[in-house]
């Protein structure tokens, strides 16, 4: 864990370099497993871990000098190409971007880059350019996705911490499917460029509340987040959720074991003081500030592949309805984004939190989705994960926290959801519910 890591490296108890080339070599024995990386920066990141050991030895500290991380490959990593998840001749990136700037100032040593669906469009991590990323809880399903790889390296033990984004619950999700802490930060969070018409947002995936914050601090250059694990929430109203939101004629089923674990995370934070009710977002129809955003972005990631023929025919065709809705449907629904903010923010009239399912299903199997046409991948992938895609056309911030086990072993998710702002909120709930589960001692 980050904490612990900083800790050992300060103390002189590991360096660096060793703890870099373990994470060097975990992730290679697991590579053929579970395939967590798309690219891996071997020698490049001993150099940096060995100056690393130079500055401390020097007496220098910084939040995450010296420790090993993994990014997602939707970052631009100076050097690497950025193929988020596609085939082809993509071009090395020229600079890092901004949050990888971030990482580096406070000293991280990143080791590479994690695996995603193509332009992350799907809960699963599988493609033609890289094969199956599999989960380290059960081989034959998914991590989740899209950002299943950084999922699974964390899960894996492979490094503490690692970045993903989240454009309809891509942290959330392999969050859950996986057993760990997830974060997504509300819009403006992080000093980021709009990524798809606002709706995608960057942040941790750790095995603890505590590492989750101290990544986010990292990430935004603030120093609010990891003060905020330290704090006990006040007694909280806490709205339990189990009603998805409108998904256009798809039929969702909340499977039973996530909804019991969901229910018993609520009972938990009851007797931690909490007073729980039974209530629901008013969420209408707000798919349709949704999908012209997301699809739109789609497109223009489409547009920007070196080999746009080498693509998944379904990624191809939701490009093409992208395109289609870029003009006045994409003006419209921006127009229409205050409108949902306030339609689904009266509910925070009546309590502080949101308690929802972060999937209606436990991780799906492996292959899921192959073979399927574009309407039933769709489909399927909708009933999977009907709880998360809102809050990103929000803007509002969220997290996973692990709700526990299956009786075969598969983890499944909690949402904790707040407004505007609530990311403080957020965690401190966050840690007083893992000082009670204690889910970082369960492991793969």
């Amino acid at each position: 864990m980050l904490a612990a890591q900083a800790t050992a490296l300060a103390r002189g108890d590991i360096t660096s370099v060793q703890l870099t080339q373990n994470a060097l070599d975990r992730a290679d024995a697991t590579q053929p497993t579970l395939n967590a990386f798309r690219r891996l920066r071997r020698d490049v990141a001993l150099v940096e871990a060995k100056d690393a050991d130079r500055r401390l030895a020097a007496g220098e500290r910084l939040p995450l000098l010296g420790m090993p991380i993994a990014i997602k490959d939707d970052m631009d990593l100076a050097g690497e190409p950025t193929a988020f998840g596609c085939a082809g001749d993509y071009p090395v990136a020229a600079e890092d971007g901004v949050l990888v700037r971030h990482l580096r100032a406070a000293g991280a040593v990143i080791v590479g880059k994690t695996n995603t669906p193509e332009f992350g469009l799907w809960p699963i991590t599988e493609g033609e350019a890289f094969g199956v990323t599999r989960n380290p809880w059960h081989p034959d399903h998914t991590p989740g996705g899209s950002s299943g790889g950084s999922a699974a390296a964390v899960a894996a033990g492979i490094v503490a911490a690692a970045v993903g984004s989240d454009g309809a619950g891509s942290i959330r999700i392999p969050a859950a499917w996986t057993h760990l802490v997830g974060i997504k930060p509300g819009r403006g969070t992080l000093p980021t460029p709009e990524a798809f018409n606002g709706i995608t947002e960057w942040g941790p995936l750790t095995r603890t509340t505590e590492d989750a914050a101290l990544l986010l601090d990292v990430l935004a250059g603030e120093s609010r987040f990891r003060a905020a694990a330290d704090r006990e929430p006040r007694p909280l109203r806490i709205a339990l959720s189990l009603r998805p939101p409108f998904m256009g004629g798809v039929r969702v089923r909340l499977d039973p074991r996530v909804r019991g674990a969901v229910v018993e995370v609520a009972r938990h934070l009851s007797a931690l003081g909490h007073e729980i009710v039974v209530d629901d977002p008013d969420y209408g129809l707000i798919g349709l500030t949704f999908l012209p955003r997301s699809l739109a972005g789609v497109e223009e990631w489409c547009a920007a592949a070196p080999d746009r023929s080498l693509l998944d025919f379904r990624t191809t065709d939701t490009g093409r309805m992208g395109a289609r809705l870029a003009g006045r449907a994409l003006r419209l629904s921006r127009a229409s984004h205050d409108y949902y903010q306030r339609k689904v923010g009266r509910l925070f009239e009546r309590v502080d939190v949101v308690l929802a399912p972060t999937t209606a299903t436990p991780p799906l199997p492996v292959g899921a989705i192959d073979g399927l046409s574009g309407w039933r991948t769709d489909r399927t992938v909708m009933a999977a994960c009907p709880y998360a895609w809102p809050w990103n056309a929000l803007g509002w911030p969220g997290v996973n926290v692990p709700a526990g086990l299956t009786d075969d072993g598969l983890p499944v998710g909690a949402q904790l959801l707040a407004p505007s702002g609530g990311e403080e909120l957020l965690i401190s709930l966050t840690a007083q519910l893992e000082s009670v589960l204690r889910w970082d001692e369960r492991r793969p």
